[in-house]
């Protein structure tokens, strides 16, 4: 449904976006995620028609629709887009909201397709409300209905959960994602969080300083991620110093690691990506370490340990919490 193609995007002398690629298949959601200010949001906004190419190509259900020489105009994409701010018309109800797009259709037709938005977003009974008398997810809601109802080919969010509580975005985020796969929506999501993303996408897209580092699933993301610049944004974890051990492990500082963990070798230096759930406390370990941070969970501890030249996080049980200055042994967990 999507295809991006070495897309590069800028402003004067400056490139922001460089040779991006990807795809997106008919159903499916992807999800770009990184940083402030790593572009992100300039290619959501060149896809949906607000930002002309420097290089590349977009296509949209195998039509091109913008390289740097030419451009369909953003209303004649079939995109739909639901906005950071929710962008909901103030001095509409929910049901006029909803409907804004639809003028092409009959009286009749639009009612019928925005009580069957409403349905689909769980805010039936709420035509008549105003956007202020509606919660911030419920908003959310209405927002994607009124994306959503002019059943386009292609569905854009920008930073769609920024405005929520920290505790509400993950919740909605699933929420969301179940309502897309009702629809059958295409879908593409900017965002900054991962467990938004995860929650949210089949596909993401990691981007670090203007460049798409991996496009992959969440599982591979996380546990097979392409790049140091992945390994440090993704999850928790550190990046140790490694040699290839006679054992079929990677020899590193805070011990012998299975050799199926992800390695990055710079041409001077091998590094393996240890996440904190891969070491334990193990007080008959000869890695020695002193615990600089302990921070409770709720289902576990995550202590920050000071090795002689690094420092590792390592998962701890829920008994008694060692205390910071502390020297604790650790351990790889056996596989």
């Amino acid at each position: 449904m999507l295809e991006v193609d070495h897309v590069t995007l800028g402003y004067d002398h400056t490139d922001v976006v460089r040779d991006i690629s990807l795809t997106l298949a008919r159903g499916e959601i992807g999800c770009l995620l990184g940083p402030s200010g790593c572009g992100k949001t300039t290619l959501l906004r060149a896809i949906g028609g607000f930002e002309p190419l420097r290089a590349g190509r977009i296509a949209l259900d195998g039509r091109t629709v913008a390289t740097a020489h030419a451009a369909l105009p953003a209303r004649e994409r079939g995109i739909g887009m639901v906005f950071q701010d929710h962008a909901l018309f103030p001095h509409l109800n929910v049901q006029d909201n909803v409907a804004f797009g639809l003028g092409k259709l009959t009286l009749v037709e639009r009612k019928r397709r925005v009580a069957e938005m409403l349905a689909l977003v769980g805010l039936d009974g709420l035509q008549r409300r105003w956007p202020h008398e509606l919660s911030g997810g419920q908003q959310q809601r209405v927002a994607l209905a009124r994306a959503l109802a002019p059943q386009p080919a292609l569905l854009l969010l920008d930073e769609p959960f920024s405005n929520l509580d920290t505790g509400l975005r993950v919740a909605i985020a699933r929420e969301i994602r179940a309502i897309l796969r009702q629809a059958g929506a295409t879908a593409l999501m900017v965002t900054h969080d991962q467990h938004e993303a995860f929650a949210m996408a089949d596909a993401i897209g990691v981007m670090v300083g203007g460049r798409l580092h991996q496009w992959a699933s969440a599982y591979d993301v996380y546990h097979r991620p392409a790049t140091p610049e992945v390994a440090r944004l993704i999850g928790e974890g550190v990046l140790l110093p490694a040699q290839a051990g006679s054992n079929g492990c990677w020899q590193t500082p805070a011990g012998a690691i299975a050799t199926d963990t992800p390695c990055f070798d710079d041409g001077t230096q091998r590094q393996v990506l240890v996440r904190p759930e891969e070491l334990c406390i193990d007080d008959a370990s000869t890695v020695r370490g002193t615990v600089t941070e302990c921070i409770f969970r709720g289902s576990h501890f995550l202590y920050t340990v000071q090795l002689v030249d690094t420092r590792v996080l390592v998962h701890g049980g829920m008994g008694q919490p060692r205390d910071v200055g502390t020297t604790v042994g650790i351990a790889p967990l056996r596989r």
